[in-house]
């Protein structure tokens, strides 16, 4: 690092308390949550902690959501500079005022007090997705704006430009802003996601009668999920539930006498005696070290895959008809969300007082055919929000205050379009970008972090990393987002920087009024 980069450093923040939190490493991180899992494995002896039940479910929009047109000024551009500046220079972009939904935003809002002073401009929300307004304006969701990985606070656009400050690595790279985002640790080579190190502090202090992972994913393996010694292991489950056994008829009828009794024994027919035969062999002690482990993921995965069966059929029994509730979120995302419903509403079979749940939807990479693309995902992502929302405040289930679900996404877009013909052009890969936070305990009908400046380039204000696209310098940390969603789930305040080893270089997400934060 060059001389004037130390000197900046250690006029922001202790520089002391940095160099510690450098010098832990990976291995001292693993180390440390190692430590602990034994201090909260000696707390699980004794009784779990108060507080009942949580849930933390996060919603990855894969390819880099265009947050720009997702929460957007809407006010008179005559009067209205903010919106001004969003018309400049959207281009073809840019959407009509007066289709946009909305939002009450109130008079004590601190999001816009760093960039714009006392002034509060009218915003609102893309055009297909209205349901986002309406659950912001019930105090349901609130937006979290200006996120993104970084390895240090970056305070203005010449800080950057000039190489002042480190800066995550590869920026602007679907793999590596994904991983980034996932693991909150841009500045090291990944080992592990922010979720799979909550799950593995947590998880002896809540889930002592824990039937499976507190970590399910709904879209396969993800880096989100993957702690440090595999003491809580990501379970991926599909939209229609447990993945069972191909060639045994559904849930096993073809093989079974009676598919919900298994110990009620096997059918005589060819299936029947072939499932027999292959479980026989999969409780047999193995010489072979690979053997032996691949028998235990085998043991593993078909007793899970009784208990989430036994968890959607608990869900059914509650009486809510969970494809009524998603019927106008017939959707990817929206399948994804309803089994999560489904596993919550049955999570007294799951044994678990603490849940992660992993959903993830593509097609946010939006280069070309953008207005059509993104409207198209935005009615998706509302829809199915809003359809989550319905079910987990059903009165049979009423869970919505124990459950706050979030968005995350690779980057934001460029601001600027990559074309002139408004019905095939596209943005390109940007920076920080804002995102959604939903629940019954959030703070909702508000905005937090801080909304960023639109001008582009070397403009007054800007807050543009680019000579002139419009890739936005991110005001708050992934690490600071994820902080929050921590806490909330159990981590205490003192075992943050466990999780989160580079915390201590930006302002407090629970207590600084500078980060503004307080969404939970």
């Amino acid at each position: 690092m060059k001389k004037h980069q130390k000197e900046h450093l250690q006029s922001r923040r202790d520089f002391l308390r940095q160099s510690a939190c450098a010098s832990l490493g990976v291995t001292g991180l693993v180390n440390m949550l190692a430590h602990m899992r034994l201090m909260t494995a000696a707390m699980a002896q004794g009784s779990s902690p108060a507080g009942g039940y949580k849930a933390l479910v996060c919603v990855f929009l894969n390819g880099g959501n265009d947050s720009n047109n997702m929460l957007l000024p809407i006010g008179d551009p005559a009067s209205d500079e903010l919106r001004s500046d969003y018309e400049t220079a959207r281009g073809v972009l840019a959407l009509d005022r007066t289709n946009c939904h909305a939002l009450n935003i109130p008079a004590t809002t601190k999001a816009f007090k760093k960039h714009f002073g006392a002034s509060i401009p009218a915003m609102g929300v893309h055009p297909e997705a209205q349901p986002l307004a309406e659950l912001f304006n019930n105090g349901e969701l609130a937006f979290v704006c200006n996120a993104g990985t970084l390895s240090y606070p970056i305070a203005t656009r010449e800080e950057y430009r000039n190489d002042l400050v480190p800066v995550p690595p590869q920026l602007f790279s679907h793999s590596d802003q994904q991983v980034q985002w996932q693991s909150s640790i841009p500045d090291k080579p990944f080992t592990s996601g922010w979720g799979g190190r909550i799950a593995d502090l947590i998880h002896a202090s809540y889930n002592t009668g824990s039937k499976v992972s507190m970590s399910v994913s709904l879209d396969g393996m993800n880096s989100f999920q993957i702690g440090t010694s595999g003491a809580v292991t990501q379970y991926a489950v599909t939209r229609s539930g447990a993945l069972s056994l191909q060639g045994f008829g559904t849930n096993y009828a073809s093989a079974y006498l009676d598919p919900t009794n298994p110990a009620a024994g096997y059918k005589t027919s060819d299936t029947g005696q072939r499932l027999k035969a292959l479980e026989r062999v999969m409780q047999l002690t193995h010489d072979n070290l690979l053997e032996e482990e691949y028998a235990k993921v085998y043991a593993r995965a078909r007793g899970a895959e009784s208990v989430i069966t036994a968890a959607t059929t608990a869900a059914a029994a509650t009486g809510v008809d969970f494809d009524a509730k998603f019927a106008s979120a017939d959707s990817r995302l929206g399948d994804q969300l309803k089994m999560v419903a489904q596993l919550i509403a049955g999570r007294s079979t799951l044994g678990n007082n603490r849940q992660i749940f992993f959903v993830q939807v593509g097609g946010y990479d939006t280069h070309q055919v953008h207005l059509n693309s993104h409207g198209n995902l935005m009615a998706e992502l509302a829809n199915a929000l809003k359809a989550f929302r319905d079910t987990l405040a059903d009165p049979a289930i009423a869970v919505f205050d124990d459950v706050t679900t979030f968005t995350a996404s690779d980057f934001s877009r460029t601001f600027t379009p990559n074309g002139e013909d408004a019905a095939t052009s596209g943005s390109d890969h940007a920076w920080g970008g804002h995102c959604i936070t939903m629940g019954g305990s959030v703070n909702g009908g508000d905005l937090y972090g801080h909304f960023n400046p639109l001008k582009t380039g070397s403009n007054s204000g800007s807050f543009d990393s680019s000579s002139s696209r419009g890739r936005w310098i991110p005001d708050t940390s992934v690490d600071q987002y994820a902080a929050v969603f921590a806490n909330w789930l159990g981590v205490g305040s003192s075992e943050l920087e466990t999780i989160f080893p580079n915390l201590p270089r930006f302002d407090d997400p629970l207590s600084s009024s500078n980060a503004n934060l307080g969404f939970l």
